[in-house]
């Protein structure tokens, strides 16, 4: 049975939703596309269909709540638990709402520790501060529910088409790592998804744009242009550059980079706001305990939310509870305003900085708490003026540019900005990095970009998934541009041992820049060998700057900024036959799956063909 619908999922950091669009009711750029209300508890026995699923998982104590309180419309079908631990967990806004008060069991950001490198992601791990009596979950297990719960909100609402049967797309950050999209394809299949294809967020969000245009965008853009997205969620910031081309008359974006893993954004500014509100109770006599800041920091992201969304809100209160007997007369009452949110938030996070500066990097402590490895600088401009520095020369060798390409220009320039992220609901701050990039393009005599219009910025990115499921059967306008990075494989030198030095590193490419999905390529003339009957281990590199090496091409030397150490990558070939530890010849491929992810495999001689992981369970011991 062939699709009726594509269906896009957006699995945000602090918000999920599912969008589609009806393949038989669209015809070229005009398209039938709808949003899923999601029903989801919003309190004990209460269950209500929101537009938008609040990626918040609660684990109740088991006394907490009776059974017929998290009663949901299909809690009496097979529960098909997709690997996930604790039935009795809570998705969505009661999750939110009652973890505020009782933070030791809420698991919040999980897609930025489904990314943590330095973590075993398949472990329950989350809460990371809970006492030993919660039972905790996974990264993957976490993000599971979340898939699981649209999954079956979806075959509730429509069981003449069937879930699986539909064609699914996920979106995952641009600057995920390969590692990272593994796991995320990985949750997809746990909920139950027989197939889903990933795409990144920043371009979801411009097919959004380009669906919400019913066919105008060709009007606000042209060939030659530059629009830079910048996506800043409540987990990451997300950059990615998209260029305009024009081939056989017709206009095509064509992706061209994306940045660096980047953990900034809404998380980061609720906690900015809880010390400040912390800062003012100390001021006047109140200490909060760990429990407390945790309460406060879910406190104040209600507060930046409501504040910043309302031009006409003025002030919204804060409730911290209390640790002792008297929960509701202890509790601890406070405020924030529109003027200390904005304020705040503006020049912290998006200072006025000049195209030259670069995000700050301190020496890192010996001894850190077990946490997200949040950006050490905190002002997403900062990060967006070295992204753009970095990819100075992205257009260069693109074929088809009608843009003009400067040698002396310091940085990329934009022509046209598209803001993603539920962060940009204030258009104070959207204005503000408008006004800081055009201040860059005025110093170096370049016209001023424009900014795009974009659509819902709460659902933009599960629109966008959708009609990319709709455009990949031949209808409305693709995206190009293959993998957003080259990844090379690390091959230690053979050399005597010397006192003091270690043995230099060279880095051959494994998968070139823009390699096409659905592609497979085989390392020219190079072989390896392989240890069978136990893993085998290999240092992984990306860049996001090197467009020109091919596969097979050997780095002896690279600059800092050129290349980046990933997760490691490692191999187990089963003996077959063969005694354990022995060496087998093999080459190894390249292969950018329709699926959005990326494989390595190696092949013997007579035709075996392994594949080879991204260690995802371990990190590498170099970070």
């Amino acid at each position: 049975m062939s699709a009726r619908y594509a269906i896009g999922i957006d699995l945000g950091t602090t918000h999920s939703a599912l969008s589609y669009v009806d393949l038989e009711q669209s015809d070229g750029e005009k398209t039938a596309h709808g949003v899923l209300p999601v029903p989801q508890l919003t309190a004990p026995g209460t269950v209500e269909a929101l537009p938008l699923l609040p990626s918040f998982l609660y684990l109740p104590h088991p006394d907490e709540l009776a059974p017929g309180e998290l009663a949901l419309p299909w809690s009496n079908e097979d529960p098909g638990n997709g690997g996930v631990a604790s039935d009795n967990a809570i998705a969505g806004e009661m999750a939110r709402s009652r973890g505020a008060t009782t933070p030791i069991r809420l698991v919040s950001s999980a897609k930025s520790w489904l990314s943590h490198p330095s973590v075993d992601r398949r472990a329950a791990i989350l809460p990371s501060d809970a006492p030993d009596e919660v039972t905790r979950v996974s990264p993957l297990e976490a993000s599971t529910r979340y898939l699981q719960h649209l999954r079956r909100a979806w075959d509730q609402a429509h069981p003449e088409a069937p879930f699986d049967q539909q064609q699914v797309t996920v979106t995952i950050p641009a600057s995920f790592d390969p590692g990272a999209r593994e796991l995320t394809a990985e949750a997809a299949r746990n909920a139950g998804y027989s197939s889903a294809t990933l795409l990144e967020e920043p371009q979801a969000a411009l097919y959004s744009w380009i669906q919400g245009s019913n066919g105008a965008w060709r009007k606000q853009v042209k060939a030659g242009d530059i629009v830079l997205v910048v996506d800043v969620g409540g987990g990451t910031s997300d950059f990615s550059l998209i260029a305009i081309l024009e081939r056989e008359g017709k206009l095509e974006p064509h992706r061209v980079a994306v940045g660096d893993h980047i953990l900034l954004g809404g998380d980061n500014m609720d906690l900015a706001l809880a010390h400040l509100v912390a800062r003012k109770l100390a001021a006047n006599g109140t200490q909060l305990d760990a429990w407390q800041m945790r309460a406060l920091t879910y406190g104040c992201r209600g507060a930046k939310e409501h504040l910043l969304a309302d031009a006409n809100a003025t002030t919204w209160p804060i409730v911290v509870p209390s640790r002792g007997s008297k929960l509701i007369g202890g509790s601890i009452r406070t405020e924030l305003t529109r003027e200390e949110v904005t304020t705040f938030i503006t020049d912290g996070f998006f200072p006025r900085v000049e195209a030259s500066a670069r995000p700050a990097v301190r020496t890192r402590a010996g001894l850190t708490q077990l946490g997200l490895p949040y950006a050490q600088d905190a002002a997403v401009t900062r990060h967006l003026a070295a992204f753009l520095a970095r990819q100075a020369g992205a257009t260069a060798e693109l074929e088809g540019f009608a843009g003009s390409v400067n040698a002396e220009h310091s940085f990329l320039h934009p022509s046209a900005v598209l803001f993603n992220g539920g962060v940009f609901k204030s258009g104070i701050l959207a204005q503000r990095v408008m006004d800081t990039i055009n201040d860059w393009l005025y110093m170096e005599g370049a016209e001023p970009a424009r900014m795009l219009e974009g659509a819902d910025l709460d659902l933009a990115v599960a629109r966008g998934a959708a009609y990319y499921g709709y455009a990949r059967r031949g209808g409305g306008v693709r995206i190009r541009g293959g993998t957003a990075r080259s990844y090379y494989v690390g091959v230690e030198s053979s050399m005597p041992a010397i006192p003091g030095m270690e043995p230099p590193i060279q880095a051959l490419c494994v998968a070139p820049f823009g390699m096409e999905e659905g592609s497979e390529l085989e390392l020219p003339g190079q072989e390896f060998g392989l240890v069978v009957g136990e893993p085998v281990h290999f240092r992984f590199f990306g860049s996001t700057t090197r467009r020109q090496d091919q596969i097979g091409e050997v780095l002896d030397f690279w600059g800092p900024d050129e290349l980046q150490e990933l997760n490691e990558i490692q191999a187990t070939l089963p003996a077959e036959g063969r005694t354990p530890g022995d060496v087998v010849q093999v080459k190894l491929h390249a292969l950018a799956t329709e699926a959005g992810t990326l494989e390595l495999a190696a092949l013997s001689p007579d035709g075996q063909r392994w594949k080879v992981e991204f260690d995802v369970r371990t990190a590498p011991e170099a970070q």
